[in-house]
């Protein structure tokens, strides 16, 4: 089967067929770095992380594009009210986000340009427009220049709106404006606003406009043509629709296909400042090891929306404990076996359905789990073979969605100290355990089993001898 998206622009699902052979081109519209990370940018960034790495299994180039949006009005307002530089609280901000996308494990992007480092490429774009009679400098000489919204028949074609009914750009003074739908490309400085803040430019000192700087940075990194381009649900209008506009105006194709993931609720109601259930990024990695957070971010479908409440991540917990307990109980019995490191790391075909299902994960998962269950019941009937074969088969499910317990990136390449602990304590207690039974002494045999089982350790008894693994 095809690997199929749901093209957010096109409103359906379609087949994905790259513009170069073997390459996948991707832009992610990345933070406005005016505060810390929250949980919606977690689950934004891992989407598109999960993207990046099942095109990279099926065989193809990845070229991602994640910005930093580090000047745009926020940015100023929140360090004036912090009484710092715009500059420095941008630099905070960004370090905050790349400390949480690591902490995930989501791997870093191709290119992470900032946008002041592409303003030359903005102005090219806007001097294109204004050229091709699809912008205008202010007649007021404030330095503002608007993109003509009524000069391009196409605007609204990304969200499917009537331009008509549309509400009125809010992102600058409407006061120059012809239409009050048209949005700024360039904004002239204002006496409050920090010099370090503004660039030369033929229609004054100012600074971009925030949909003019994906436009430039995408065809910066990508060029003028691209497969895919991502952001959030949120982010479709007015963002990514003026973003369209004005690049498609500006004579580029830009975007061939456009995602779009879901947002984050918080017992039912929508995450925002406003209602004082935002979460910070920070605060929520404290809730749970990592390694959890992924996996509950990563379960739901991409497109779907999130809703946190209590109890969702000790459910994501226990379905990690599932797959790391079967790796482990694997491990140990082919250890010193004929089949120890034979099953080969491949996806099956059901998981591999799923993904080309438009990352149909939930899909996925669920056949990550049948095959862990398929595993242990191999085990407990001593088919050493199929066991072999499905471990080698969850890991390489959990290695594609960045979620094996057992990697380099969670474990460090091995068993953490605790592990290898745990594993000796229970070894010389199975072993007093197995001389007890020989002496016949099959009380104090019974009072390990016991003691093990009090601490959450499972024994079972094979034609191989005890093995054991952690309940749950």
């Amino acid at each position: 089967m095809a690997l199929r998206l749901y093209d957010s622009r096109a409103q359906a699902l379609v087949d994905f067929e790259p513009l170069v052979d073997g390459k996948v081109g991707m832009y992610v519209c990345g933070p406005t770095v005016q505060s810390s990370p929250h949980l919606g940018h977690l689950r934004s960034a891992l989407v598109y992380d999960l993207w990046r790495r099942w095109f990279e299994h099926s065989g193809f180039e990845v070229t991602l594009v994640r910005n930093v949006t580090d000047i745009d009005d926020k940015v100023l307002e929140n360090a004036h009210a912090a009484g710092e530089e715009w500059w420095a609280l941008a630099y905070r901000s960004e370090l905050e986000f790349t400390d949480a996308y690591r902490r995930l494990n989501i791997l870093p992007p191709s290119y992470e340009p900032r946008a002041t480092a592409s303003v030359p490429q903005m102005q090219e774009i806007i001097a294109r427009l204004i050229e091709r009679g699809h912008a205008y400098p202010a007649p007021d000489g404030s330095g503002d220049v608007y993109f003509d919204t009524s000069s391009w028949p196409e605007y609204g074609v990304l969200t499917r709106q009537d331009p008509r009914e549309m509400v009125a750009a809010a992102d600058s003074d409407p006061r120059a404006k012809r239409d009050v739908r048209d949005f700024a490309l360039w904004k002239g400085r204002k006496p409050e606003e920090p010099e370090s803040a503004s660039w030369a430019s033929p229609w004054g000192e100012g600074r971009p406009g925030w949909h003019i700087e994906c436009s430039a940075m995408s065809r910066r990194y990508l060029g003028p043509a691209f497969d895919i381009h991502g952001g959030g649900l949120d982010l479709r209008f007015p963002h990514h629709e003026n973003e369209l506009a004005q690049s498609t105006a500006a004579g580029d194709p830009f975007a061939r296909h456009w995602l779009h993931n879901g947002l984050v609720h918080v017992d039912g109601q929508k995450m925002s400042k406003s209602l004082g259930n935002s979460i910070l990024a920070a605060d929520f990695l404290e809730l749970a090891p990592a390694l959890v957070v992924r996996y509950y971010l990563a379960a739901a479908h991409y497109r779907s929306t999130i809703d946190y409440h209590d109890g969702v991540l000790e459910e994501a917990e226990a379905a990690l404990d599932r797959i790391e307990t079967f790796l482990r109980r694997a491990d140990r019995r082919l250890a010193d076996t004929r089949f120890a490191g034979t099953g080969e790391r491949r996806v099956p075909a059901p998981f591999a359905a799923a993904m080309d299902d438009d990352l149909a994960v939930p899909q996925a998962l669920a056949v990550l789990h049948e095959s862990v269950r398929a595993g242990n019941a191999a085990l407990d009937g001593e088919d050493l073979d199929e066991a072999a074969r499905l471990r080698g088969e969850v890991a390489a499910m959990a290695g594609v969605l960045g979620i094996d317990p057992l990697a380099p990136e969670w474990s460090g390449g091995t068993d953490d100290g605790s592990a290898h602990a745990l594993a000796t304590i229970v070894g010389r207690m199975l072993a007093e355990r197995e001389a007890a039974r020989a002496e016949r002494d099959f009380a104090r045999a019974d009072r390990i089993r016991g003691e093990l089982a009090d601490a959450g350790v499972v024994v079972e008894d094979s034609p191989a001898g005890p093995q054991w693994r952690i309940d749950g």
